[in-house]
């Protein structure tokens, strides 16, 4: 087995499992395709490709091992890129949860670029459910997410903690730093981020976990939304601490605690489990870990 049967392999996949359109794609005979395959079928004694009608399907096996082709043929473009370059320049590919991608990722970057001045970073704002699938796929190689991450194959780090705060109004009904009852708290009117979001997810767990539930009055993607909503006394908003800070301090907004409620989470560092960690990536991993420690919190605006 060779690095071109795996090159094969992959761009069969990539044409969606039919062996002639990747032959024209690498400039091959099809029975030149064909015979790769089957050379890697009977290398390892499995059958990689099922064959419906006039159509080719990948078997369990085949799933499997794209999976650990695609990191394979990854690794070998990181050893060529960096042994040639001494990895004084290249890419680093980040994905990031939407509250992530917003509100801090930007700031990750800016002091990253400022560093490593040859070193571009392409980010993928995204859910974390795509996110996962990207960082199986090879197209991430690595992940900012909010809370545990669930995929096979993937390491996850906790590197910052956070925790959600209730908001309302200046004008009530809550006091600043007021802690409330749960009772109390379940008979407002809530403004809520969208479901599949991070922050909505910790959020309804608190709630599980107390075996109760909310149904909320707003339900919104933008967090600026929320906050002029609670602004106005259209009911109280859960958000993270951290997007809040500004319109706390200005007075626009009062914080207040919730009696037996845990809105803490934590954010992750997400790559795959075969991934090869390069240099560049893991300066940025490190710069993650410390950003709070040497740059100023991110203060939305």
């Amino acid at each position: 087995m060779t690095r071109r049967h795996l090159q094969i392999f992959l761009r069969v996949c990539d044409c969606g499992c039919n062996m002639t359109r990747a032959a024209e794609a690498l400039y091959l005979s099809q029975p030149a395709v064909s015979q790769a395959v089957a050379e890697l079928e009977q290398y390892y004694g499995a059958r990689l490709f099922e064959r419906m009608g006039r159509r080719l399907y990948l078997t369990p096996a085949g799933e499997r091992f794209r999976e650990y082709a695609v990191h394979i043929e990854a690794l070998f473009d990181h050893m060529e890129k960096g042994l040639r370059s001494g990895d004084s320049s290249g890419l680093v590919r980040v994905g990031a949860s939407i509250t992530v991608g917003s509100q801090f990722l930007p700031y990750y970057v800016k002091a990253f670029r400022q560093k490593d001045p040859a070193i571009e970073v392409q980010v993928r704002v995204r859910p974390s459910k795509e996110l996962e699938r990207a960082l199986h796929t090879n197209q991430l190689d690595l992940a900012l997410v909010e809370d545990a991450v669930q995929g096979e194959g993937l390491m996850a780090e906790p590197y910052m903690e956070d925790e959600l705060v209730g908001i309302c109004s200046p004008c009530g009904p809550f006091e600043q730093g007021e802690l409330v009852s749960r009772e109390l708290f379940l008979q407002q009117k809530f403004l809520l981020r969208e479901p599949g979001s991070g922050t909505r997810e910790v959020f309804d767990r608190a709630l599980a976990a107390a075996g109760v539930t909310a149904d909320p009055l707003w339900e919104s993607a933008s967090t600026g939304a929320l906050v002029n909503a609670a602004m106005e006394g259209l009911g109280v908003a859960v958000l993270p601490r951290r997007l809040v800070a500004v319109p706390l301090a200005r007075g626009r907004v009062r914080a207040f605690r919730v009696e037996g409620m845990d809105f803490r989470r934590t954010f992750q560092m997400v790559w795959h489990k075969d991934k090869f960690l390069t240099p560049a990536m893991r300066r940025f991993m490190e710069l993650c870990r410390t950003y709070e420690l040497d740059y100023p919190s991110p203060q939305p605006g």
